[in-house]
C-alpha cells in the first residue's frame, strides 16, 4: 500500500510540474506561429501533458503492444517537449539582440526540434562499445571484463533489447560480466522470460541493485532473476576469475558503502573489483583495498543540456577515474549506461556496452 501512495504521489507531482512545462511549451509556439489560444488548444495541451502518467499506469496494469506503442510515444514527447523548450528560452534570450519575425521564429524551432528529436532517438537505438584498458597489481592474468549499467529493461526496451545486448556481449567473448544496477526500468510487470537470453551469455554474470530495482520493489526483481544465470551480490563479496568481486547494493544512505566495505573481509593483497551503482565513495574505495570501482546511474546526462545538472550532483559523470591513495591506485569507471530512462532519446551520450581489459602487472 505504501509503494501504491508513493508512486501516485510521484506521479501527481510529475503531472503538475509536466502540465507547466506543456503549457509554456504550447503558449509560446501558438504565440509564434499566430494560433489561437481556445479549447482546442487547452485540450492538446492538457492531454499532451496527462500523456506520460496515464501511460505509466496503463503500463502496470494492462501491457500490450499498443499500450507500449502509447507509452514509447509519450516517453518521446517528454524529450521533445524538454528540446522545445530549450529552443524557447534560447529565442527569448536572442530577442534582446536580434529581431526575427515571430512565425520564422515558430518554424525554425519546429525544425530543429524535429531534426534533434529525430536525431537523439535513432542515436538511442545503437549499442556502442567501449574498450579501455586497466592495470591491477596482483592479477595472475589478463582478464577481459565486460560491464554492463542501466539497461532499464521495461516497455520500452525488453527481451528483444536484452538479446541484442547479450548477443553483443558474447562478440567480445569475456571472462566475466558484470552489471552495475538498474536492470529494470520500472515501467511495466516484470516477466521471466524477459530475462532468459541472459542464461545465453558465455560468461559468469554477477550484479547488484540500482535505484530503479528499488523502487520496482526487491522482492520481485529477485523473483524474475531467481531462476536466471546471474548472481545477484547484496552487500557481500565472492571470488572468480582470481578477482575478488564485491557487490554494494544500491540504498539512500550516505554512509551505507563505507559501512559495507568495512564488514567484508577484502584481501588487500588480491585484485578487487567494486560492484555499486552510484558513482561515489572512490575514497571509501581506497580506503578499503578496491583496485577498480564499476559505476553507472548518471547516463552521461542521457540528453544534452541534461549533462550539466548532473555534473552538479555527481562530479564522476563518465568515464576513468583514478584516486591515489597512500598504499593504493584505484580506478573507478562510469558507465554512461546500456539503455535509457524516460525519453528513449540520447543526444551527447550513447548506449554503452563496456569492455575492460585488466593487464596484470604494476598499475600505470
Amino acid at each position: 500500500m505504501r509503494r501504491i501512495l508513493q508512486f501516485a504521489s510521484f506521479l501527481s507531482l510529475f503531472f503538475v510540474g509536466f502540465l507547466a512545462l506543456n503549457y509554456f511549451v504550447f503558449y509560446g509556439m501558438a504565440f509564434l506561429l499566430g494560433m489561437s489560444q481556445n479549447i482546442i488548444f487547452y485540450i492538446l495541451m492538457f492531454t499532451a501533458a496527462a500523456s506520460y502518467p496515464v501511460a505509466t499506469l496503463i503500463e502496470k496494469t494492462v501491457s500490450n503492444n499498443l499500450t507500449r506503442i502509447f507509452y514509447a510515444a509519450a516517453s518521446a514527447w517528454m524529450g521533445i517537449s524538454f528540446y522545445l523548450l530549450f529552443f524557447l528560452v534560447i529565442y527569448g534570450i536572442l530577442s534582446f539582440f536580434v529581431k526575427i519575425p515571430h512565425e520564422t521564429a515558430g518554424i525554425i524551432i519546429g525544425i530543429l526540434t524535429l531534426a534533434l528529436s529525430i536525431y537523439s532517438i535513432v542515436n538511442s537505438l545503437l549499442l556502442n562499445t567501449k574498450e579501455i584498458n586497466i592495470h591491477i597489481t596482483g592479477l595472475n592474468e589478463d582478464l577481459k571484463v565486460v560491464q554492463l549499467s542501466d539497461i532499464h529493461i521495461g516497455s520500452i526496451r525488453n527481451s528483444g533489447y536484452m538479446e541484442k545486448i547479450v548477443a553483443e556481449t558474447n562478440k567480445l567473448k569475456p571472462d566475466i560480466v558484470l552489471i552495475t544496477g538498474d536492470m529494470v526500468d520500472g515501467s511495466a510487470r516484470l516477466h521471466t522470460h524477459t530475462f532468459k537470453s541472459i542464461n545465453d551469455l558465455d560468461a559468469p554474470v554477477f550484479f547488484v541493485t540500482g535505484n530503479h530495482d528499488f523502487y520496482e520493489g526487491l522482492d520481485e526483481v529477485f523473483r524474475v532473476l531467481k531462476d536466471i544465470k546471474i548472481k545477484i551480490l547484496c552487500d557481500e563479496m565472492v571470488e572468480c576469475c582470481g578477482l575478488q568481486i564485491v557487490g554494494v547494493n544500491y540504498s539512500f544512505k550516505k554512509d551505507h558503502l563505507k559501512k559495507v566495505l568495512s564488514q567484508l573481509d577484502i584481501n588487500n593483497e588480491k585484485p578487487s573489483v567494486l560492484l555499486y551503482h552510484l558513482p561515489r565513495g572512490l575514497k571509501t574505495a581506497n580506503e578499503a583495498g578496491v583496485d577498480l570501482q564499476l559505476s553507472g546511474h548518471t547516463h552521461k546526462g542521457q540528453m544534452f543540456p541534461f549533462n550539466f545538472l548532473v555534473k552538479l550532483m555527481f562530479p564522476y559523470v563518465k568515464g576513468i577515474y583514478e584516486y591515489n591513495g597512500a598504499q593504493l591506485k584505484t580506478y573507478l569507471y562510469v558507465s554512461p549506461g546500456t539503455g535509457t530512462w524516460g525519453p528513449p532519446m540520447r543526444l551527447g551520450s550513447k548506449c554503452e556496452i563496456t569492455l575492460i581489459n585488466l593487464r596484470s602487472g604494476v598499475q600505470g
